[in-house]
């Protein structure tokens, strides 16, 4: 039997993994989430059931997302390259203002695939879980960069509260508008200055 050498297969598995993705999304997109099944899916990619749990062992909502690595690579490096004066909570709200129902202008692609997540509430948990398995690593990260211990308990406190942002404000009427908010709250406190209110004194 001929194995393949290990890049040609980790490229093949990532072909796969996309080619599911896509076939997930415009599925689930033309006829709703609990309407498509896992056989439907990959039919459209021409694999069995038992190949597609392979590729993706979490399920089926699982579908609509990577495996979450370049969510935590992202998050991570917006925390360690920020900005010279900038803050640790500065460079993440920056961060989280380029993410899904935070965007200012996304393209109409990008708004259906938001507004399916955030409308179905298995692919809303999915979500959860893939920031909040960047907890630890994001905790450590804060605490290296406020020189503190690795599990300081306000730096896991601050990643914890970060990561929850997606899940606990995109059904608000204004995603952006409620991400700023809590991010004035987290760096000016319940009775300081708001962001804003920074930005018109800095003005004057």
């Amino acid at each position: 039997m001929t194995v393949e050498p290990p890049g040609r297969r980790q490229r093949k598995n990532a072909q796969t993994r996309r080619a599911l993705a896509d076939a997930a999304q415009r599925l689930f997109l033309d006829k709703g989430y609990d309407r498509v099944s896992v056989k439907e899916i990959a039919e459209e990619v021409d694999i069995s059931v038992p190949t597609v749990f392979k590729h993706v062992p979490d399920g089926k909502e699982a579908l609509m997302f990577d495996d979450g690595v370049e969510r935590r690579e992202s998050l991570l490096a917006a925390v360690r390259e920020r900005r010279a004066g900038q803050s640790v909570l500065a460079a993440l709200r920056e961060f989280m203002s380029g993410r899904g129902p935070f965007l200012a202008d996304p393209t109409p692609e990008m708004r259906r695939r938001t507004e399916l997540i955030v409308k179905t509430p298995a692919l809303r948990d999915y979500s959860r879980k893939l920031w909040i398995r960047c907890e630890a690593p994001l905790a450590e990260a804060l605490a290296a960069e406020l020189g503190r211990e690795p599990h300081d308990l306000t730096a896991r406190a601050v990643a914890r509260y970060v990561l929850e942002i997606p899940q606990f404000v995109s059904e608000e009427p204004d995603p952006r508008a409620a991400l700023d908010a809590i991010f004035d709250l987290l760096e000016f406190g319940l009775h300081g200055q708001t962001g804003q209110e920074s930005r018109a004194a800095l003005r004057d």
